[in-house]
């Protein structure tokens, strides 16, 4: 029982670190970089949504309630992407920190449930024929926030390094590294086969 939990666990980690598929990193990258340290109980609740939402749809397609294509999640993944990092380029972070629990918060469980479902085939084999699929999710759903945190923490960290000990402006810290995001999700969006 412990070690299926532990596997979960562990399986939701590495989903979110996996190397291969860093749109998931690249994602709270621009949703983290806008912010400070003292701003983590914010951070949290984006993150938590953004967790929320993942779940929601991995729930919904476990139950089979739901089944999307394919080729047009992998194409709104990076999309979501895109436009965290086009709203920081233009707001130039300041919309982030400004905005109210409103179109932010909202946006980031949709995107939540847009990258939950580009991951639910994947999952539907991780649990297959699993009694308990509920459990399965919420303990992969915990693996999928402490995998968040870390990255979170690294962000604010990197922030916080680049503006104290670099003296780089906060607004050139947000506008550098969502430029930067925006170059790497650029060919995602356009190698998509969605387009092809």
């Amino acid at each position: 029982m412990l070690e299926n939990f532990w596997f979960n666990v562990e399986y939701g980690i590495n989903h979110v670190l996996d190397i291969n598929g860093y749109d998931h990193v690249l994602f709270l990258i621009v949703l983290t970089v806008p912010y400070l340290f003292k701003d983590w109980k914010r951070v949290l609740l984006l993150v938590s949504l953004f967790t929320l939402g993942h779940t929601l749809s991995l729930i919904l397609a476990a139950y089979d309630v739901v089944s999307v294509n394919g080729k047009l999640v992998e194409f709104l993944i990076p999309v979501t992407i895109m436009i965290v990092a086009l709203f920081n380029v233009f707001t130039a972070g300041k919309g982030a920190q400004k905005e109210r629990v409103g179109v932010l918060f909202f946006s980031t469980l949709f995107f939540g449930l847009v990258h939950g479902l580009g991951f639910a085939r994947e999952f539907q084999i991780l649990i297959g024929r699993d009694d308990n699929k509920l459990a399965t999710l919420l303990e992969f759903a915990l693996g999928i926030e402490i995998a968040q945190i870390i990255i979170v923490f690294v962000v604010l960290f990197l922030g916080y390094i680049m503006q104290t000990v670099f003296r780089f402006s906060k607004r050139d810290w947000i506008m550098v590294v969502s430029a930067i995001v925006v170059g790497l999700v650029m060919p995602m969006i356009l190698g998509s086969d969605f387009l092809a």
